[in-house]
């Protein structure tokens, strides 16, 4: 079942950054295809492979657009994509999984250090980015190994 997530939030109505969202702890404001946004970090997480090896999947490999990525994820049969859209959610794409390291720095929300988390991003038809949110690395590994995703918003601001 998908959940009806907040689609938008006004500018005047936006917390301060680590403060509960939408569902989740708010990241940070960003621009994304020339819109001002909001990043939402969720507490619900996923475990999977990222998706079948040796697939091209062209609809993923936006660097900032991880709603775009899950998207054609879920479509080339994603199950870690299916779920994350039906929390109302997506996978970060390799610039918001940047963004949130950058609140995990500032201590505005814990991740997991002992898991590799995936991206949205498409590297290659055999691989995709993923984090290491201990440290903060960012790289591409194959896309058969099941590692971790915690899911994004990413709200409109008005």
């Amino acid at each position: 079942m998908t959940q009806v997530a907040q689609q938008t939030i006004a500018a005047s109505d936006l917390p301060e950054r680590g403060q509960p969202l939408a569902g989740g702890i708010f990241v940070t404001r960003y621009w994304l295809n020339g819109e001002e946004r909001a990043l939402v970090q969720l507490d619900d997480e996923l475990s999977g492979a990222w998706g079948e090896y040796g697939l091209d999947v062209p609809g993923a490999k936006s660097y900032s657009d991880g709603e775009a990525n899950t998207r054609a994820m879920a479509e080339a049969g994603s199950e870690i994509a299916i779920k994350a859209l039906r929390l109302g959610a997506h996978i970060p794409s390799c610039l918001e999984g940047q963004l949130v390291m950058a609140a995990k720095a500032d201590g505005l929300v814990t991740l997991r250090e002992d898991r590799f988390h995936w991206m949205s991003t498409q590297y290659s038809a055999d691989s995709a980015y993923l984090m290491v949110f201990e440290l903060g690395w960012l790289r591409s590994y194959g896309k058969l190994l099941e590692r971790v995703v915690r899911p994004v918003r990413s709200l409109p601001i008005q």
